[in-house]
């Protein structure tokens, strides 16, 4: 059990309220300077500096920035007509037009709690102005939210390529099933409710043929950067991480010269923007790192690994155990930071299983999104509620139908590694 002191130290930190990469940094100092005190404590620092020098993560910062330019450059406006003109005619219009609007954003943004500030920001008044509840709009954006990094390229699909060493191309490919699935899920569950409660549709009738092609036209640039990201992998014309840049250059160039709402005053903010979300992912990183260390040196990723396969040698009893473990921790620790911290511990058994490390990942960042939402740290409920001003107590009474529309669709993809790797396979 003393190897165990530096794991509930870190949880004594996170229930504490101390962000995340600082617990994990006084927790691995803590093993580094009082239980293993043959390491130097120069080899440590070594250790914080080689955990940031990798060139994969440059694909983090330039994916982030590519989201700040959106929203700048008047893609995101784009992408929000189109979605209305999709889902505008269904009961409960603009709730639709948020759940489909996660979708196209995710393909770009790859960050949820991006996606539901500026949604609660953009939309949520908009409901509320027309009918809906406070604390249903703020529900409803943040469960669509949990969406945006199952979509490439969103980050955490990233990260958990670059911990499991598998394709990021593949990682891309397996995300675009369980993300249309939870739209779909979400959708159905806002039109149900929508139905109950006399929330109307923001258009009188189906966008016509020439109405979407029309808007088609206009959004086309903003539709075309994740497909245009994993065709370009995929034919070798770039890295993940040149696809990043080539993202960044992409929405420049589409918000200076053909939407021409991108000014030269908006770069400082965008420097900005791109600075604080890169420090933060990459400090957990870097903490994560080190926190790693001190896992590998004690072999408990080893240990879990035998204690795992001493309960069950199936892998649908072992992705239940673990469906368990990450909704619990995904109610605790934001969702990147969770995937960091477990991911290292359980693919290795997930491999001796025969699970496809692909596979494993999706289920991984579904389980961990839907933590996000749900009570008592979720990260998206904090934020949303925050940004709307709802109770959480409201919120979570108007959540509990889509994670249950969420749950059921974690099933889907927990139980049928198919069609969740269909893509993948394909190409």
């Amino acid at each position: 059990m003393e190897k165990l002191l530096p794991v509930l130290i870190l949880f004594i930190l996170f229930f504490c309220n101390i962000p995340i990469s600082f617990a994990l940094f006084a927790s691995s100092l803590f093993y580094f300077l009082f239980m293993n005190t043959n390491t130097f404590a120069d080899l440590i620092l070594q250790t914080f500096i080689k955990s940031a020098e990798s060139f994969p993560l440059l694909a983090i910062p330039f994916f982030i920035m590519a989201g700040a330019v959106m929203n700048y450059s008047g893609i995101s406006d784009k992408l929000m007509k189109m979605a209305e003109v999709l889902s505008g005619h269904m009961k409960g219009g603009l709730a639709q037009v948020n759940v489909l609007l996660s979708v196209l954003m995710g393909g770009i943004s790859g960050s949820a709690n991006a996606d539901a500030a500026m949604e609660c920001k953009i939309l949520v008044p908009e409901m509320t102005k027309r009918g809906f509840s406070k604390s249903f709009s703020a529900a409803i954006t943040a469960a669509s939210s949990a969406i945006t990094p199952v979509i490439p390229p969103g980050i955490n699909l990233i990260i958990y390529s670059l911990i499991a060493n598998v394709s990021v191309a593949k990682m891309f490919l397996a995300g675009y099933v369980p993300g249309f699935l939870m739209c779909i899920a979400l959708m159905v569950t806002v039109s149900i409710i929508s139905r109950k409660r006399g929330y109307g549709a923001t258009r009188e009738k189906r966008a016509t043929g020439k109405e979407v092609a029309l808007q088609m036209k206009d959004s086309i640039w903003a539709l075309l950067l994740p497909f245009g990201i994993i065709l370009g992998m995929r034919v070798g014309f770039f890295t993940p991480t040149e696809a990043g840049a080539m993202a960044v250059l992409y929405c420049l160039f589409i918000g200076f010269f053909i939407y021409k709402e991108l000014k030269i005053e908006h770069l400082a903010g965008i420097v900005k923007e791109t600075v604080y979300g890169t420090s933060s992912v990459m400090f957990i990183i870097i903490g994560a790192g080190v926190f790693g260390q001190y896992l590998n040196w004690e072999r408990i990723p080893h240990i879990i690994g035998e204690y795992l396969m001493n309960i069950t040698s199936s892998p649908i009893a072992f992705l239940l155990i673990v469906n368990a473990i990450l909704l619990l921790i995904g109610m605790f620790i934001e969702g990147g930071a969770a995937m960091i911290i477990l991911a290292p511990l359980l693919i290795p058994t997930a491999r001796s299983l025969g699970i496809d490390p692909v596979h494993f990942g999706i289920v991984m960042i579904v389980n961990i999104m839907i933590g996000g939402i749900t009570p008592p740290f979720g990260s998206m409920m904090f934020l949303t509620c925050s940004i709307v001003d709802v109770p959480i107590k409201e919120f979570v009474k108007e959540s509990l139908p889509f994670i249950v529309a969420l749950f059921i669709v974690l099933v889907i993809v927990t139980f049928c590694p198919k069609l969740m790797l269909l893509l993948p396979n394909l190409i």
